[in-house]
């Protein structure tokens, strides 16, 4: 059996683009990203999918087909000053006595904030690099829509169990693993769950037990023995991670707080880590139950403070309590709504000035030029709301974008809303 230091993924690691296992539906002859390999210039993408479906592999060999100085920066560990590093090896290889492009490759590029992500915009335009980003989370949400205009997005598959069978024959045919009998075979490709690196993890972690104890071949027993708890099955169904998170956020969408904790544990169970469950509870608070609730929003970033503080397993209960919380709060999407329509309407409205008696006047200059002019300060009127007044541009009517739903707090909202407005209208606005 090999006993080389390398690890188990990297001798496995494909070299070409045809030694690629699985992903045939955009890598196979005449598919979208096969076709940008062969023409001979490379193009800003984003690729997404779950973990252990090869997105590094496809960067590195994108790297390798365009002869191209190759750059990996993780949005885990990195921040502005890697990304100025990264830059300033680009311009240094772009500007050098044998010049060669740049493949910037940044992994869990969704863990960026938007001024990280701006960063990389100027370098994308000037043609520095080319960005390739990965990403498990949908980048309509995660990545800035002005990085996701550059970029194609090429969505990679879970590895289906004839992809990982190919795996495991390919790490025995070098003598990697012993043989398998056929039961701990289908264990494996099943604990694997379509994620390559837990596959090659585990065989690693096997071939090193049974060479330990001298082991021709693996039997289902035996490997239930070594790995034990591990070998519980995070997906049965085959279903991709980013389904599970779905199906936790509609339970609690749907107020079923029995189904919002099977998935939970399902997730927790399965390896999924959790300060990502913690972030995705907090994007529910908002996202759902808003301020029908508000109090949604405190208990998600309690929940994920105290997992911090924690760590597991005693920290993942006040995840499952934040979780049985958000299920059976009341449910409003009214602020989610409102943010998406004020987009679309800045998005697509011109950049109106702001209305000279609200603009700020910290000069003598801009007063006398009346800016602020006629401002009301609402805590001077009676009850603290200057009726009539007018809050948006000029030529712009309010459109309503929050409309509150008549559930929890949101009821109280609605008649303060309309208080409100009748005094507007009272006041001659």
């Amino acid at each position: 059996m090999n006993t080389t230091h390398t690890p188990l993924a990297e001798r496995l690691r494909p070299r070409t683009l045809g030694e690629v296992i699985g992903q045939q539906h955009v890598l196979g002859e005449g598919m979208a990203l096969r076709v940008a390999f062969e023409s001979g210039q490379p193009h800003s993408c984003i690729l997404w999918g779950p973990p252990g479906v090869g997105k590094t592999t496809i960067a590195r060999l994108m790297a390798d087909a365009f002869d191209a100085q190759f750059l990996s920066i993780s949005a885990v560990l990195g921040g502005v000053k890697e990304i100025r590093e990264a830059v300033d090896l680009a311009i240094a290889q772009r500007d050098g006595i044998d010049p060669k492009r740049t493949i910037m490759f940044v992994d869990e590029v969704h863990r960026f904030n938007k001024s990280q992500q701006d960063a990389f915009l100027p370098h994308v335009e000037s043609g520095l690099f080319t960005f390739i980003g990965a990403t498990t989370e949908n980048p309509s949400f995660e990545v800035n829509s002005a990085l996701l205009s550059r970029a194609a997005v090429y969505v990679l598959q879970s590895l289906s169990e004839q992809d990982l069978g190919q795996i495991i024959a390919k790490a025995q045919a070098m003598g990697a693993v012993p043989a398998l009998d056929e039961a701990a075979l289908q264990r494996l490709i099943a604990y694997a769950d379509g994620d390559a690196r837990r596959l090659l993890n585990t065989l690693e972690t096997l071939a090193v037990a049974a060479n330990r104890e001298k082991l021709e071949a693996i039997n289902d027993a035996w490997l239930m023995r070594v790995l034990g708890e591990r070998m519980r099955r995070y997906d049965k169904g085959g279903e991709q991670f980013y389904d599970t998170i779905s199906a936790l956020h509609k339970s609690v969408r749907g107020s079923d707080p029995d189904a919002a904790l099977y998935w939970l544990v399902r997730m927790l169970d399965g390896g999924a880590e959790p300060k990502y469950m913690a972030r995705r509870l907090i994007r529910m608070a908002a996202e759902d139950i808003g301020l029908a609730d508000p109090r949604a929003l405190r208990l998600a970033l309690d929940a994920a403070e105290v997992y911090e503080r924690l760590g597991s397993p005693e920290g993942e209960l006040a995840l499952a309590e934040c979780v049985v919380y958000l299920a059976v709060a009341p449910k409003s999407n009214a602020v989610y709504k409102a943010y998406k329509e004020a987009r679309a309407l800045v998005k697509k409205d011109g950049t109106r000035p702001v209305p000279m008696h609200l603009r700020n006047a910290p000069t003598k200059m801009m007063k006398d030029m009346d800016w602020g002019k006629g401002y009301r300060y609402a805590h001077d009127e009676e009850d603290g709301f200057a009726a009539g007044e007018n809050y948006m541009p000029e030529g712009l009517e309010s459109t309503g974008f929050y409309r509150p739903v008549e559930r929890g707090l949101e009821i109280k909202i609605a008649d303060k809303l309309r208080q409100l407005r009748d005094k507007n209208q009272q006041a001659g606005k």
